[in-house]
Order: C-alpha cells, then sequence, then structure tokens
C-alpha cells in the first residue's frame, strides 16, 4: 500500500485517519503496518464498502477536501472490491533505529551468530557472506552481488530483508550499504578486520 508524502504528513499529524483502495484483494490487513519512508503506517480495521457508503467526513478523514474528489480518485472500476482502511498512526521504523546502534556486547553477537545459524544449516557462513559482499561492493545491484554468491536474486533480496530487519543493511536506491550496527558486526564477527 503505497501513501503519497503528503498523505504521510498528514497521518503523523493525525488528521488523515482513512484510506480507501479499490484492490482484487487487500494488500493489508486489520492490526497490521505498512513500511513507508516516513515510519511504520499501521493499519486498524479493513472493510469492504459501496462508493455510495463514503460520507463527506470520511473523505476529509482521508485527507480529501470533498467525497467528489475522492470519488474521482477512486474511479468506477466496480470489478474490484472498495476497501475502506482505518490508519491508526504512524510510528519510527525500528531498523532506522537499530542501524545506528553500533555497540554489540558478547551477548548481541551470540545472539546474531545463533540466528545466522538457524538460517543458515543448508549453507554455513552464507550470511556472514552477504555481509561481506554487500560491505565490500555498496551500490552493486542485487543481481550481481547475488551471482558473486550463488544464490537466485529473489532468495538473496529476501535474505538480505533479514538481515535489514536487524538493522544491519540498507537498501539504496540502487543496491545496499551496510549501516553503521552492519559495520560493528563484521567486525565482532571477524568477518572484516
Amino acid at each position: 500500500m503505497l501513501f503519497r508524502q503528503a498523505v504521510l504528513e498528514g497521518i503523523a499529524e493525525g488528521r488523515i485517519t482513512l484510506a480507501f483502495r479499490r484492490w482484487s484483494r487487500p494488500s493489508v490487513k486489520a492490526g497490521g503496518a505498512v513500511r513507508t519512508a516516513a515510519g511504520v503506517v499501521r493499519i486498524g480495521a479493513l472493510e469492504v464498502i459501496e462508493l455510495g457508503d463514503i460520507a463527506p467526513a470520511d473523505a476529509r478523514k482521508a485527507g480529501y477536501d470533498d467525497r467528489a474528489a475522492l470519488v474521482r480518485e477512486l474511479g468506477a472500476d466496480g470489478e474490484k472490491p472498495l476497501y475502506r482502511i482505518a490508519l491508526a498512526g504512524i510510528e519510527a521504523d525500528r531498523r532506522v533505529t537499530l542501524r545506528t546502534r553500533a555497540a554489540f556486547d558478547a551477548a548481541g553477537i551470540a545472539e546474531l551468530e545463533q540466528r545466522f545459524a538457524r538460517w543458515e544449516k543448508a549453507r554455513p557462513g552464507y550470511f556472514p557472506a552477504i555481509l561481506k559482499a554487500i560491505g565490500d561492493n555498496p551500490e552493486v545491484p542485487a543481481a550481481v552481488l547475488a551471482e558473486s554468491l550463488k544464490v537466485e536474486k529473489l532468495r538473496f533480496k529476501q535474505d538480505v530483508r533479514k538481515l535489514k530487519e536487524l538493522g544491519l543493511t540498507e537498501s539504496l536506491a540502487t543496491g545496499y550499504r551496510l549501516s553503521v550496527r552492519g559495520e560493528a558486526a563484521i567486525k565482532r564477527l571477524g568477518i572484516r578486520p
């Protein structure tokens, strides 16, 4: 689910509390969250409605001047169900906070090593190899890095997302780079001096 910057600002300010989308099937679920450039948008209730169910107040809560503007944007595509999505606010993306934390104590490194061991039973050393490849080759496309590690690009990208969840990597316009935390991790793991 994508949001324009002005909508994200409205969510952060508490002015925008609803969204409307036409989907074949929803791309979010009630109680879930959507990561955006401005933070993590929390999703409240989600329900299928009819176009006629949209009240003028709902349009304003979705950031529109009036109901007509919202209806115009939604279009007349009656084949796809219309969803009313409650937005329960926005919060900081914890991955961004993690990226700046360079300190790893012995327990933190042990936890990281255990997690890698669980993830890489069939290929020991794979996740440290991803970190090294990214550290040695920032801004290199995923396809090139995946090929260097002899893994499919899709699989590689999924695995990099796991590292991103731990605050170890950052996505760039092209490729990736290690975060401050990722640099600290590879030093503590002995991957690079």
